[in-house]
């Protein structure tokens, strides 16, 4: 991954895509779902987020079919998507603890 943090759609959608190939709808539901209702992600800027991530080799088309007449398009997770997206967690998992820790020092008095 890059010097750059991730956006959090971007970082929800590479989540969506860790178990299965889904599709742009499936993933739009998925990412809502991880998000309990908190990221809502309208189809331009979904399509804008695969665009980016296809571009740093992180998502790739899996597959096409036609369901009632409208061609769907199964995106799935590369391994250098899933290696970003660990390297991605695991620096937000340091920020969050950093952040706890530092809170419970303020409450402990340790802070200004």
């Amino acid at each position: 991954m890059t010097a750059r943090a991730m956006t959090e759609p971007a970082f929800l959608v590479l989540t969506a895509l860790v178990d299965e190939p889904r599709h742009g709808y499936g993933i739009a539901q998925e990412v809502e779902r991880l998000s309990e209702g908190r990221v809502q992600l309208k189809i331009g800027t979904l399509y804008g987020v695969l665009d980016r991530l296809a571009a740093d080799g992180f998502v790739e088309a899996d597959r096409e079919e036609v369901r009632q007449g409208r061609l769907r398009r199964y995106y799935r997770l590369t391994d250098e998507g899933a290696r970003a997206l660990e390297e991605e967690a695991v620096r937000l998992a340091d920020n969050a603890r950093r952040a706890v820790d530092r809170l419970r020092l303020r409450q402990a008095g340790g802070l200004a």
